[in-house]
């Protein structure tokens, strides 16, 4: 509804991925692993969001999970989520290779990596990228 209500379809045909490292507590038993970049246990959020901002699916694994090996299972939540109206995701630069390609084609959706650019100086607002980057916020 909320969709209709601002001009979309009903159903998005495009997804933003991406994944945000959060702290674990005593709590988080086997769902925390370590993280080698920031030398802490924690687990790691994998999201995706419509182009408004809105979650389509989300899932919570160990930090030491690649964020491409995750993919696959992201896709095809957000395929079940939208009734398979979804064809394409935007990531960044974590979400590059074969794999990553391979996982999200085999659900129907394409990949279309948005790079940071070449003189970048100070911060960058990315098109696209934002939309999941406020709704970690």
């Amino acid at each position: 509804m909320l969709r209709v209500a601002a001009g979309r379809r009903a159903q998005p045909s495009a997804a933003i991925l991406d994944s945000r490292t959060l702290r674990s507590s005593p709590e988080s038993g086997g769902r925390a692993g370590y993280d080698g970049a920031k030398r802490k246990r924690e687990s790691k959020l994998h999201l995706a969001v419509d182009a408004l901002g809105y979650l389509l699916a989300l899932h919570v694994t160990p930090a030491s999970t690649d964020d491409r090996a995750k993919v696959g299972r992201l896709a095809q939540a957000v395929q079940s989520s939208t009734g398979q109206s979804v064809d394409l995701a935007y990531v960044d630069q974590g979400y590059t290779g074969p794999k990553a390609t391979d996982a999200a084609k085999a659900h129907g959706i394409e990949l279309e990596v948005v790079k940071l650019p070449d003189a970048k100086r100070g911060f960058v607002l990315l098109p696209r990228r934002w939309v999941v980057e406020r709704s970690f916020a």
